[in-house]
């Protein structure tokens, strides 16, 4: 946050700030779409924080999706990654908790 002061007023502060956050989109599925009502969701983050943070973030927000936290995948893009993969601006996430059916 000091160095953001420390810029204020140039370009430089711009490109800092504008630089410090992300968009991203989630689609829900199975659990996740059941406990917030909607297949989507637009959040934000800060930069360089992993998939698993978005996860991490519903429970928060739905504590009765825990049970899901362990046994999630998770895909960036339509490919499958690694929870310790670092969200990028504008990507597309899903959280693919285990489903049945038939």
């Amino acid at each position: 946050m000091s160095s953001i002061k420390l810029l204020a007023g140039t370009a430089k502060a711009y490109y800092y700030m504008s630089k410090s956050a992300i968009t991203i989109t989630v689609k829900l599925f199975a659990a996740y779409q059941e406990a917030f009502k909607v297949s989507e969701l637009v959040l934000e983050f800060p930069n360089s924080m992993p998939v698993k943070a978005v996860c991490d973030r519903l429970i928060a927000e739905h504590p009765e999706l825990s049970q899901w936290r362990d046994i999630t995948r998770f895909g960036i893009n339509l490919i499958f990654v690694e929870p310790d993969t670092l969200l990028q601006d504008g990507d597309e996430v899903v959280l693919i908790p285990p489903v049945s059916g038939g």
